[in-house]
């Protein structure tokens, strides 16, 4: 095997994981991880691995391990990874504007209401999201 045909598809990759774990679901909230906005990072190196940072919708989320499991699971089986690294970001809160437009509908479907403009109504936009 030529070194050019060794050589990581980073981007082809980085589709194929996305799409891949728009088939796992936040345990509180019945939505995937990725239109939830939890994909906070996703790095692949030329060699094959594969590093994602998950936010968690809820801190203490009793069923974390679980969740990291199966991302790792759900990577592994969509691209032959030399290895698979997920990390919990506890230190970066995650909000309703992190969703996708696509969530904020699945949202709507599911409870009636759109939570980003709950969350606005409530809780204002943060000062980097304001307008001057």
């Amino acid at each position: 095997m030529s070194s050019q045909q060794q050589k990581v598809d980073k981007e082809e990759w980085k589709k194929k994981i996305i799409e891949s774990l728009k088939d796992v679901y936040d345990p509180e909230i019945p939505v995937d991880i990725v239109n939830l906005g939890l994909i906070y990072d996703l790095k692949i190196t030329d060699e094959g691995d594969v590093y994602l940072k998950l936010g968690l919708t809820a801190p203490g989320c009793p069923v974390v391990d679980d969740l990291i499991y199966t991302v790792e699971q759900v990577i592994k089986e969509s691209v032959p990874a030399k290895s698979v690294e997920v990390d919990i970001d506890l230190e970066t809160q995650w909000t309703p504007l992190k969703m996708t437009a696509e969530g904020r509908e699945k949202f709507k479907q599911l409870y009636g209401y759109d939570i980003v403009e709950m969350w606005v109504q409530t809780y204002g936009l943060p000062a980097d999201e304001q307008k001057s």
